[in-house]
C-alpha cells in the first residue's frame, strides 16, 4: 500500500469518535489506555496501577492497539481519561487538515513525559539498511498504532515505497518476518520490549526447529543523517536481547502520558482532582518505580522539556500554559499455534 494511501487510512481511522466526555468523567475508576500486553506501554501502566492502588486510587489498564487508538478513546465517551503516546503521533496530529484530527490535539494535555521508545526494524539479513525497503513486503503496524503512523513518516522522510504496507499484528509481523512471508516489520517500543525478549525462547532446546529461522533475521541499522533531524539516536545491544550480534544504532521517539483536558466545566472537576492526586503519587514513588518497576523507568525525568505540548494544568496546577500541540499482496499465515505461541507470549 503506497505512503499517501496508508496516511489517509492513518486519518479516517481517528475520525468519528468524537462523544461527550462527562461521561468517562464519572466513572470511578482512572482508565488509562496503554498497547498490547507484549508492549512496553502495557507494562508501565501497569506500574502505575500498582503505585497509584497502594495511595488508594483505581487505576483500570486498558489494552489497546496502541498510540492513535489511545488517542481516540481519551477523546471518546469511554472512561479512558489517560493515555501513552508516541511524540512524533502528536506532533502528526496538529500537522493534519483532518478537522477531526486537529480538534483531537488541541483536547490533549501532557500530564508527565516518560522515556525514549527505540524503533526496531527486524528483517531477513539480505536487508542491510533501510532503503533496502524498497519494493519489499512489511509490516507496519495496525490501524490505530503509533507503529503504522511512524513507518509513514519514514516511508515519506526517506522516500521508501514498499511493494506491501501490511497492516496485521506486531506478532504476526514477527512470525511473517522469520518464516521468510515478509521481508521486515517495524515496531516501536520502550526496549527490552517483551515481543523480541520473546524470541530468546526459540533457542531453547524443545524449540530448536525455530532456531535456524533467528539465524536470518536481523535488526536494521537506523543511523541515516536525515532520520536524526526528527529522531533521538539510540542503539539495541546484545544486552537488550541475547540474539543481537553487535550494537545496531538505531532512533527513537519519546514516549508521553496525555489526558483528556478535564480543567474546564463543574463536571469535570472530581476527575482533575483524582489526575492531580495520581500526578503527585508518581512524582513520590518514583524512586520505587526507578528501582522495581520497568527498566524503562530509569530513564523518566518527570520535569523534562514538555516542548509545545501544553502541560496538564490538572497534574501542574501552575503549568505554563504555553503552545497548542503541534503491489503485490504478501501471503501472511495467522499461525496460531507453535511459532505464534511462542513469540505473542505475554
Amino acid at each position: 500500500m503506497p505512503c499517501k494511501s496508508l496516511f489517509v487510512t492513518a486519518v479516517l481511522v481517528l475520525s468519528g469518535c468524537f462523544a461527550n466526555i462527562s461521561n468517562a468523567a464519572a466513572d470511578d475508576a482512572i482508565g488509562i489506555v496503554s498497547g498490547p500486553k507484549t508492549g512496553t506501554y502495557y507494562a508501565i501502566a501497569k506500574d502505575i496501577a500498582q503505585v497509584a492502588g497502594k495511595a488508594g486510587i483505581n487505576v483500570d489498564v486498558k489494552t489497546s492497539e496502541g498510540s492513535i487508538d489511545n488517542i481516540k478513546r481519551i477523546n471518546s465517551g469511554e472512561s479512558a481519561s489517560l493515555g501513552i503516546v508516541q511524540s512524533d503521533v502528536l506532533g502528526f496530529l496538529s500537522r493534519s487538515r483532518s478537522p477531526e484530527s486537529i480538534r483531537m490535539a488541541n483536547n490533549l494535555r501532557m500530564v508527565f513525559p516518560f522515556y525514549n521508545e527505540e524503533v526496531h526494524v527486524l528483517a531477513r539479513n539480505d536487508i542491510k539498511s533501510f532503503m533496502d525497503l524498497q519494493g519489499k513486503r512489511v509490516a507496519v503496524g495496525e490501524d490505530g498504532s503509533g507503529n503504522m503512523l511512524t513507518s509513514i513518516n519514514l516511508f515519506s522522510m526517506m522516500g521508501v515505497t514498499p511493494a506491501d504496507s501490511k497492516k496485521i499484528s506486531p506478532a504476526q509481523g514477527v512470525v511473517a518476518v522469520l518464516k521468510g512471508e515478509l521481508d521486515a516489520a517495524i515496531f516501536v517500543g520502550g526496549k527490552p520490549v517483551r515481543l523480541f525478549k520473546n524470541l530468546e525462547d526459540l533457542t531453547l532446546p524443545e524449540n530448536q526447529k525455530y532456531a535456524a529461522m533467528l539465524e536470518q533475521v536481523h535488526f536494521v541499522p537506523m543511523d541515516n543523517p536525515k532520520m536524526l533531524e526528527e529522531y533521538k539516536p539510540a542503539v539495541i545491544t546484545k544486552a537488550d536481547y541475547n540474539f543481537v550480534r553487535e550494537d545496531v544504532p538505531t532512533i527513537a521517539v519519546q514516549a508521553v502520558m496525555v489526558s483528556f483536558d478535564f480543567s474546564q466545566g463543574a463536571t469535570n472537576k472530581k476527575r482533575c482532582e483524582k489526575l492531580g492526586l495520581l500526578a503527585k503519587v508518581l512524582r513520590k514513588d518514583l524512586p520505587n518505580l526507578v528501582e522495581k518497576g520497568h527498566p524503562k523507568w530509569k530513564e523518566v525525568n518527570l520535569d523534562a522539556d514538555a516542548g509545545n505540548w501544553k502541560k496538564d494544568s490538572c497534574a501542574w496546577p501552575d503549568a505554563d500554559k504555553g503552545k497548542a500541540p503541534a503491489a503485490k499482496q504478501a501471503k501472511v499465515d495467522d499461525d496460531k499455534g507453535g511459532l505464534m505461541n511462542i513469540i505473542d507470549k505475554k
